[in-house]
Parts: structure tokens; sequence; C-alpha cells
């Protein structure tokens, strides 16, 4: 009778649990027998994985702001490392959360677990130092980008391009008419999606922004029509009180969820750094992507000159040059993104370009990653797939 394959699995916030939750079906369909447990959220719970911890205890954003719960997150980690080293599972997987999972992987390698990283840092961009640190932490990184995996061979570090999920996701052909019809907005409309981010710090910094670029815009442009996908209540409450009061007479439509309609449904875009702008793109919606911090972390990062990539949208990371519009701390002026949202209303031609380069993205992503992402585990392992 071979013995059931175990799995630890520390998944930081709601994208760690989605990409966990199809990695455990994944897994499941080649080794059905799979246990799993760890730090969870709730998509992967509700697939029977024994959750040690909640994947929000993990949800923390920005340097200083990591240092205020410092403490918290060492305790934590001190917890999950004693129950990994008794648990001895065949691997650890460190979903996201890096500054969280790689300290835990090392110290788990050393104990002779073997160790996974899937989704790669973003050691490309700054502090490329940690890779040498990395090397000690795991044996594999499983990459979501190409550029990444293109990166770490020439560090010496094993790592597999396995896809984005959320190219598996999202059809290669979108259909803007039943977006617009789902959200109630008219099929000639102009129409402006609003995407503030999906943590609470985030959003409060950039509230305001966002406000007044829509007051910008809606003086401009009175035609204009406004949809914002909120992501909990608590932010819904927050944006509407921030930018109703700024701009009360704006046409702006807050839904629960449902950000991947909203992009489809809209003419362009504008959202807050991160995967939201990659899910714009594979929505093949032109965009312009802001990004801010808190003071004190956007000094230090500057101080240091420790960024070294040219971009941080993902869309212009991926076509290594500037496709959509990025807007960075004090460069965040409505003037400029609202500006560049209207000519994304009016250039047909740049339009299409963009359109085509946007397919290409999809296509060259779209790799069926979480069934790669186990392929690539068992392998590590040693393991074949239960026939």
């Amino acid at each position: 009778m071979p013995v059931p394959l175990r799995v630890g699995l520390v998944a930081g916030e709601a994208s760690g649990d989605t990409l966990g939750a199809e990695l455990i079906k994944s897994l499941r369909a080649l080794a059905p027998d799979a246990q799993f447990f760890g730090v969870a959220g709730p998509k992967m719970r509700a697939l029977g994985m024994d959750a040690w911890e909640t994947s929000e205890s993990l949800a923390v954003m920005g340097l200083f702001e990591i240092l205020l719960e410092l403490p918290r997150l060492l305790r934590l980690r001190r917890r999950i490392r004693r129950r990994m080293t008794q648990a001895r599972p065949d691997v650890f997987v460190g979903i996201d959360a890096p500054e969280f999972n790689l300290g835990l992987a090392r110290r788990l390698r050393a104990a002779g677990i073997p160790t996974v990283q899937y989704v790669s840092p973003q050691v490309w961009a700054w502090r490329q130092g940690r890779v040498a640190g990395m090397r000690d932490a795991v044996d594999l990184v499983l990459c979501l980008l190409p550029f990444e995996k293109r990166f770490y061979d020439g560090q010496g570090l094993a790592a597999e391009f396995v896809g984005h999920p959320l190219a598996d996701q999202i059809p290669l052909d979108v259909d803007r008419a039943s977006a617009r019809a789902a959200l109630g907005l008219r099929a000639d409309a102009s129409v402006i999606a609003l995407l503030p981010g999906s943590r609470r710090g985030e959003v409060r910094r950039l509230a305001p922004d966002f406000a007044a670029t829509l007051r910008w815009l809606a003086a401009r442009r009175p035609d204009l029509e406004f949809v914002a996908p909120m992501a909990s209540a608590a932010i819904r409450e927050y944006f509407a009180r921030e930018v109703g009061a700024r701009v009360p007479e704006a046409r702006l439509r807050l839904v629960d969820g449902q950000a991947q309609t909203a992009m489809i449904a809209a003419d362009a875009v504008l959202v807050a750094s991160g995967t939201a702008s990659l899910e714009c793109a594979l929505c093949k919606r032109p965009m312009v992507v802001v990004y801010r911090l808190g003071a004190a972390t956007a000094w230090l990062l500057r101080r240091m000159r420790i960024v070294k990539s040219r971009f941080f949208a993902q869309p212009n990371l991926l076509a290594d040059r500037r496709l959509v519009g990025e807007y960075f701390q004090s460069d965040i002026v409505p003037e400029s993104i609202g500006a560049e949202l209207l000519a994304w209303l009016t250039d047909t031609a740049r339009r299409e370009e963009i359109g085509v380069e946007f397919a290409r993205i999809h296509a060259e992503l779209r790799r069926d990653a979480s069934a790669g992402a186990a392929r690539a585990i068992l392998a590590l392992l040693g393991r074949t797939a239960a026939r």
C-alpha cells in the first residue's frame, strides 16, 4: 500500500488561498490520497485542508507596516515551524508571502524537509541579493511569469515556469456585452472601471488619488460612467465615503466583488498595481496603473536605490516596454492619469495594437499552471502520479 503524500502549505492572503486551492485539486488528481495541513484561507479549508492558522493572519503590506507587525509574525512563524518540524511533511510549499515563507522554508530545509516557493518574490526588481538566501531556503521556485525563470537560471537556483492561473481561468475572447448586462451598464456608454486595491491600507492611500482623477474626468466628460468593484464591505464603505464626499455628481456605481466583470465591461481601467493589472491585460483592456506606498517606505526605496526594474506594472514587465501608463507616488496626478485614460477612449489604432500584445501575453501564460505546479512538486520528490 503506497504511503499518502503529505504536504505542508502556508498560503498568504486571498490570492494565495486561490492558488493553494487549485494546487490541492491538481495534486489530488495525481495523488488522490494526499494530505494537506498548515496555513490556509477559506477555499483551501473548504477542500478539507487541516488549517492550523488562517491566511488572513499573514496579510501585511509595506516595509514599515511589516515592522509594526513583526513581533506577531515572528511568533506565528515559530509556531508553524515547530508544528511542521513535528509533522514532517514530504514537502513544504510556501505560497506567495515570501517575507514569511522563505524564513520558514530555510529552517525546514535545514531539518531535512524539501521546500518549494510557489510565486516568486520580486527579487528581479529589488534587493537582488536575496537570491543567495533563497538558495539556502528552497529546493525549487515555481514561477508564474516567464522572465522570472530566466532570472533564476542565471542565478543557479532551480526554477520552473508553470504559467499563470489567471490566464487559464480567463477566456481568450471576453464578452463585453454580457459583462455590461450583468452590471446594468448601457451597451453604448463610455465606461471607466476603478480598482483601488483589495487591502485597506492600499485603498486608504489611493482613494484620494482616485477621487481627484474621477473629478477631473467628470468635469471634462460628464457623460462618462464609472464602475468600481469593491473587495469587501469595509473597503466599499470607506471608498464610497471618500469618493462621494469629493465627487458627489459623478456617475459612479459600486459593486461587490465582480472585479473581472467590471474590467471586461469597461473601455479603460484605472487600477492599483499588482495582480489586478495582469488580470486587466488578460481581459484585453487598456489601463493606467498606479502604485502608492506609505511615505516612509517609498522614501527608503528611493534613498537606498534598491529598485532595479524599469517598470512595476505587470503588463509592462511582461512586454519589457511601456505598454500602459504607470505612475508612482508623486507622479500620481489627476491631469496625467485622466488624460491617458481619455486617450484610450478615442485612439482606436492604439487600442487594437495593445489588444494584440495582450493576446500574445495571454497565450504565453496559459499553461494549466496548477497542474504544472503539481507535476513539478512530484518530480522534485521523485514520485509518479497515481494510476
